[in-house]
């Protein structure tokens, strides 16, 4: 009862709540309006010149797409038409695979002892934040850390010291990611593994991985697509090759360093190839990027 001795009413069952947006105070409605706007208008400033760059380089690049042997031929010489880069498409495979294989078990290794046997401790502290550090890390720096460690002893430019450069620059995308997931894993599956007789790395390597697996596989791509594009590492590292090449020890051409040097050559020809090879690079970015956003919707548990 109230203070008049009257019973407080309440809504019945049937009634509800009038939240609409004509309840709310009149400084509440313009400060929700004035945010969505703002929020728009700032989502407009990504959309846009996201969209510029992709329709820009549609136009510009797929004149040259039309010819099918853009994939099977060498560039041409200066001045002269007709050419291709794939070359450059089995090096950028090269180079991203050596990184792959190298940055994968090492990043994957790190993620497991952070989230599952080293949380807490000071070593992985340290870990971590060498990871934040280096996500921050210029790429270029990376390239001169493989010209130091590889180039420089090997005596030469190769696709190897690509792929660790490369390799550098996708750990901590890979580390971070892959701890994340290894910690949304419900902590009932593990309890329920040591529960039949587990041992703690049967639980890691049998329960927990396989249920983190799209996630991992989803920090995996975003590395890969973050890495794919990358030429100041490259120009330290693998260099450039005008020709085919099917050796990991020697120089390969890229996609990045092929469009690199043909955008600033004076010539309509290489100037239009080097459009094209900026096409099929950012086709390759989307589709990795596509794939990361499939993988991430799909849950194991």
């Amino acid at each position: 009862m109230d203070n008049l001795g009257r019973q407080p009413s309440f809504p019945s069952e049937g009634d509800s709540f009038d939240i609409s947006e004509k309840t709310m105070a009149r400084h509440r409605r313009l400060v929700g309006r004035v945010l969505t706007v703002l929020t728009m208008v700032f989502a407009a400033t990504v959309v846009i010149p996201l969209l510029w760059v992709l329709v820009s380089v549609f136009q510009k690049g797929v004149g040259a797409l039309v010819f099918p042997d853009i994939f099977t031929k060498l560039p041409p010489p200066p001045g002269l038409s007709e050419g291709g880069f794939g070359h450059a498409i089995i090096g950028s495979l090269m180079t991203l695979g050596i990184a792959t294989m190298i940055a994968v078990p090492f990043g994957v290794i790190a993620a497991i002892y952070l989230a599952e046997f080293g949380r807490g401790t000071k070593l992985a502290y340290l870990v971590k934040f060498s990871c934040n550090v280096l996500t921050g890390v210029p790429a270029i720096l990376c390239g001169l850390f493989a010209y130091s460690i590889v180039v420089k002893p090997m005596g030469g430019f190769s696709a190897f010291s690509g792929g660790v450069a490369l390799a550098v620059l996708m750990l901590p995308i890979i580390i971070r990611s892959t701890e994340e997931a290894l910690l949304l894993v419900p902590n009932e599956m593990r309890l329920a593994a040591t529960g039949i007789g587990a041992t703690r790395f049967q639980t890691v390597v049998q329960i927990v991985l396989p249920a983190a697996l799209t996630s991992i596989v989803t920090g995996v791509v975003l590395s890969v697509a973050r890495a794919s594009g990358e030429a100041a590492p490259l120009l330290f590292t693998s260099f450039n090759n005008n020709f085919w090449a099917a050796n990991v020890w020697e120089p390969v051409a890229t996609l990045p360093i092929l469009i690199y040097f043909f955008s600033i050559i004076p010539y309509k020809a290489s100037q239009a190839l080097a459009w094209a090879a900026a096409l099929v690079l950012l086709s390759l970015v989307l589709i990795f990027s596509v794939l990361a956003r499939y993988f991430s919707r799909k849950k194991t548990f």
